[in-house]
């Protein structure tokens, strides 16, 4: 689990993608509070470029998991779609199925 989370290539499962949803938006709402208290804004506002990079990647390989390439994340709602929905089984052309390598 996490291994490259910076990268887009491959695929991730729903319980990863879940996780990293979570840890997406608690590091955010930790950044809008500093933000919000004046310390530092620049600092903490570059922050979000790193996880916006995090967050972005890792719904990309969600959605080579789906069969999907990245940019099906963008429609309204899709992300939600994304933890629930299950992954192809076998090998698409993104790779292969992560639920599969997770029981070798």
């Amino acid at each position: 689990m996490f291994k490259n989370p910076f990268s887009f290539d491959g695929r991730i499962r729903r319980t990863e993608y879940g996780i990293s949803s979570i840890v997406y938006m608690i590091v955010a709402a930790v950044i809008n509070v500093l933000i919000i208290s004046g310390r530092g804004m620049g600092i903490f506002a570059i922050a979000y470029i790193p996880m916006f990079w995090f967050i972005t990647a890792q719904g990309a390989k969600r959605c080579h998991d789906l069969g999907n390439n990245g940019w099906w994340q963008i429609i309204p709602f899709y992300p939600l779609w994304l933890l629930f929905q299950d992954g192809q089984t076998g090998i698409n052309e993104y790779g292969h199925n992560p639920k599969d390598d997770a029981t070798i």
